[in-house]
């Protein structure tokens, strides 16, 4: 068998419907994955993920090799062994916490920009005594790789390609992706450009790192990430160069303003191979997911979830309800009347609010679960309506009571 394969079930214009097939099971897309950051989705058990209808779950690179350690993870027998997941598994690069240590630190940079945020500070060498002498966060980027201080203690790291590949095997999840360098979208064009650039001799570097390993290759698949910034001409070119480099899957990763992601998309994904599954990296708005279904790709996801959760917010299907409002004190309805989420279904808002109120973490836990609940029907029911030919309706229904 090999390490992965993908057939497409069902097409409306450029959405489809598919099978992702793994070592350690299958994903019917459209389909989310919750990222469970540490080898653990906060807050949510991997028994309850299950009963959510979670298929996959994706981790952290960046965070694993801190903090135990690919070694400890390699021992336990690999990702889902580790953490208690018997289902697939995903693992990114590290390459946007690289990032967020770096141009991102102390600045609101998400996937969608939602700002004016500064761009990175260029001009410091990566060997120089005083960068190996600087402790806090710092990440300086140049051609071979990413040197950076992590941010539990303060010392000093380096990430290649190599490195990156070598650490997600150790890691062992079924999918991961190739090495990058994800940018701001407020960075300039020019600099978007040569990032972009060195993801691509870094996607060859990660690729030829993971073929020489024989026994990875049979367990494993590689995914290659377009960037590009929120610049049409250059998604385009980098989904030419990527898809022409023998990936078994594509991420479309950085970030987006929200005005240009969907023309970004449109211009990346008819560059990509039609018969390989594609990951729309760190994207969970539901209406986001939809717009990256409508478009062509596969599999999503986001921290978005569990964190509105244990902020005390959560998905209906008329919107986000923030359940610290004092409205909500004496609301005895369910959290979503319209959507029942198995293990939250029980629970009023009036009590999720006391509980978050009162400090106590189980408010965060029912909260987290039922939004995760919430984006993984949102999913399902995407998946049934491009089986059953009306995704467009199914799509205009949802927008149309979700923002009103």
């Amino acid at each position: 068998m090999k390490s992965l394969s993908f057939h497409i079930e069902a097409r409306a214009g450029r959405a489809r419907a598919g099978v992702v097939t793994t070592k350690h099971g299958v994903i019917r897309t459209p389909a989310f994955s919750p990222v469970g950051t540490k080898a653990g989705v906060k807050g949510v058990l991997s028994e309850a993920l299950k009963k959510l209808g979670a298929q996959v779950v994706l981790a952290n690179t960046y965070h694993l090799y801190l903090q135990p350690g690919e070694a400890v993870v390699k021992e336990a027998g690999g990702l889902g062994t580790f953490m208690g997941w018997d289902g697939p598994t995903m693992t990114d690069s590290g390459g946007f916490q690289v990032f967020s240590l770096g141009a991102a630190f102390g600045k609101t940079i998400t996937k969608i920009a939602k700002g004016d945020e500064n761009a990175r500070d260029q001009g410091v060498a990566v060997y120089d005594e005083d960068v190996a002498s600087k402790h806090g966060q710092l990440a300086v980027i140049d051609d071979e790789g990413v040197t950076f201080t992590s941010h539990l203690d303060g010392s000093l790291h380096r990430f290649t390609p190599e490195r990156s590949v070598e650490i997600q095997h150790a890691l062992g999840a079924d999918m991961f992706f190739a090495f990058d360098e994800c940018t701001s979208p407020t960075e300039p064009y020019e600099y978007q450009r040569e990032a972009m650039e060195r993801t691509h001799r870094w996607a060859e570097r990660s690729l030829k790192a993971h073929r020489q390993n024989l026994n990875a290759n049979q367990d494993q698949a590689i995914f290659g990430i377009v960037q590009g910034g929120r610049h049409a001409d250059l998604r385009q070119e980098s989904a030419r160069e990527i898809a022409g480099i023998d990936f078994d899957g594509f991420g479309i990763g950085g970030s987006f303003s929200k005005e240009d992601m969907e023309g970004a998309l449109q211009a990346a994904i008819p560059e990509l191979p039609e018969k390989k599954p594609r990951h729309f990296l760190g994207i969970g708005e539901p209406g986001d997911i939809l717009t990256g279904i409508a478009e062509g790709m596969d599999l999503f996801d986001c921290v978005a979830a569990t964190r509105l959760g244990r902020h005390g917010t959560i998905y209906t299907k008329r919107g986000l309800v923030h359940l610290k409002n004092e409205k909500y004190r004496n609301d005895f309805t369910p959290l979503d009347p319209e959507t029942a989420v198995p293990g939250t279904e029980r629970f009023t808002r009036a009590y999720v609010a006391h509980q978050l109120h009162a400090g106590e973490m189980l408010g965060q836990m029912i909260a987290s679960m039922h939004n995760l609940g919430f984006i993984i029907q949102l999913m399902e029911g995407a998946r049934e309506a491009l089986l059953e030919d009306r995704f467009d309706s199914y799509r205009n229904d949802f927008t149309t009571a979700y923002y009103g």
